[in-house]
């Protein structure tokens, strides 16, 4: 079960839209409202082009909303925010760097210390099985390793809300679950704030703590549910009658729009 703190994050009414070239206006978001506990691990599920991405942005501070406003540490957020980290669909490694320089790379624009940044960033590496991999380049690793680097660059400055978008979208199906469990290992590790969006109605309920269902486009919250299975929580736990039912709900919710 969550063991969430205080409140992290509230945001409210938030509406996104967007003028096109033809000068037609997109509304992409419409009241939107997500809460965010410290410690809490929150997914959200939804068909494509239901505002999913847009929300993190705004969450993030990359763009701005056109209604509402979002509350981070009690101060109203307007541009990004060095307290989060956040984790794309493709890791976006550069190329030319070692796995340890690019985890820290956070470190080096935020003028951070590089000592002990660099063995915490060992240490990261270390629990998502990357010891002997320093030295690497990420054209010598697997998709899965190079996001497991991206999740530890995003982690390495110690922010307090991890933000997710797709991380594992682009990765076939084994990888993916162990990817879900090294992100449940540092999970509990780290006890970070995780926002998490996904199309995997089986990976969102597998990791979280809760699951924000959307509708299309424009994006509303449809229903939240809150997921009890204690953990550590293994693969074992999908085949059980319970989780069946939660992901049986939220599949319904959505009819065949996303993943299983």
């Amino acid at each position: 079960m969550s063991e969430a703190g205080p409140l992290l994050l509230d945001a409210r009414g938030l509406r996104k839209q967007y003028d096109t070239r033809e000068g037609a206006r997109i509304t992409a978001l419409e009241e939107v409202s997500v809460s965010l506990a410290d410690g809490e691990f929150v997914s959200v599920v939804g068909p494509s082009g239901c505002g999913k991405s847009t929300m993190m942005k705004l969450i993030a501070g990359i763009v701005k909303p056109s209604a509402g406003e979002i509350i981070y540490r009690g101060q109203v957020v307007t541009r990004a925010q060095r307290g989060m980290g956040v984790v794309f669909q493709s890791p976006v490694l550069l190329p030319w760097l070692t796995v340890l320089e690019n985890v820290l790379v956070p470190i080096r624009v935020l003028r951070m210390d590089r000592a002990p940044a660099s063995a915490r960033a060992r240490e990261l590496l270390e629990l998502v099985g990357l010891t002997g991999f320093e030295s690497k380049y990420p054209s010598e690793l697997s998709g899965g390793m190079q996001q497991r680097v991206g999740i530890v660059r995003s982690l390495i400055h110690d922010p307090g809300l991890l933000l997710m978008d797709e991380p594992f979208g682009a990765l076939d199906a084994l990888t993916r679950e162990r990817m879900s469990l090294a992100l449940q290992r540092i999970w509990l590790a780290n006890r970070k704030t995780v926002f998490f969006i996904t199309h995997s109605i089986l990976e969102a309920v597998f990791l979280s703590d809760r699951v924000i269902v959307m509708s299309a486009r424009p994006g509303r919250i449809l229903q939240e549910f809150t997921i009890p299975f204690p953990r550590p929580r293994d693969f074992d736990l999908t085949s059980t009658a319970e989780f069946g039912d939660f992901a049986r709900e939220i599949r319904h919710l959505l009819g065949a729009s996303v993943d299983v």
